[in-house]
């Protein structure tokens, strides 16, 4: 493959690094193509993926998000072998962003993605976007997937609360994703671990101007 882009261009491009709030494992030579965004409730997943979904328009990557092939109408989950059946449908996209940390399909989504995006924000970042998001919802009546709307009084004050579950699940879910990501099984994967809302946002702005450029791999002495 090519490079694109002026000498300058490209070189402001590869000397973009990380700081200490995100790491890298060793990537693919090519654009993500396939891309999975996992963390916590609250952290941002549905909206990044969005956006990584926009700066790869010209590759026609399309948006999955997981909830909505999951939630059916009434808050009723989808029977596991149908919610199988549609994200398999889903995944038949040749190139694609998908959102979510459903367990039951991960063996399918992470073993066909090529680079897993982890958004390991500290759980007081996670309260401060999840108690906006939910209060906005309830008060807006906002329709999520299929009909279903979150209800302030289910959200805050019962045993169902998804600001409950994500704080009670928040060091579990850490140790879960640190150790999946070790598995041989994964380790086609490039792994993106971003630990701060900064760090993502210049991740993406980087990720965006090279898409927009049409770099297509690292430089080389060919460039």
């Amino acid at each position: 493959m090519g490079c694109a882009g002026t000498a300058d261009e490209v070189a402001a491009l590869t000397a973009w690094s990380c700081s200490d709030e995100c790491s890298f494992s060793a990537g693919a030579s090519t654009p993500p193509r396939r891309v999975v965004v996992v963390g916590s409730p609250g952290s941002g997943k549905t909206t990044l993926a969005r956006q990584i979904a926009a700066c790869f328009n010209g590759s026609h990557m399309s948006h999955i998000e997981l909830d909505a092939l999951y939630w059916e109408p009434g808050w009723t989950a989808a029977a596991p072998d149908r919610f199988h059946e549609r994200v398999e449908r889903a995944l038949a996209e040749g190139s694609w962003v998908v959102d979510g940390n459903y367990s039951s399909v991960r063996e399918i989504v992470w073993g066909r993605a090529d680079t897993i995006v982890w958004l390991d924000y500290s759980p007081w970042v996670i309260a401060a976007r999840l108690v906006p998001r939910t209060l906005r919802r309830g008060i807006r009546g906002e329709e999520l997937w299929n009909g279903n709307r979150e209800r302030l009084r289910e959200q805050l004050f019962s045993r169902d609360s998804l600001f409950l579950w994500a704080i009670k699940t928040y060091r579990r879910r850490r140790r879960e994703f640190a150790t999946l990501l070790r598995q041989p099984r994964f380790t086609h994967l490039a792994v993106v671990h971003l630990r701060s809302p900064q760090s993502t946002v210049a991740w993406l702005e980087h990720e965006c101007r090279a898409a927009s450029m049409g770099l297509t791999a690292p430089p080389s002495d060919q460039c």
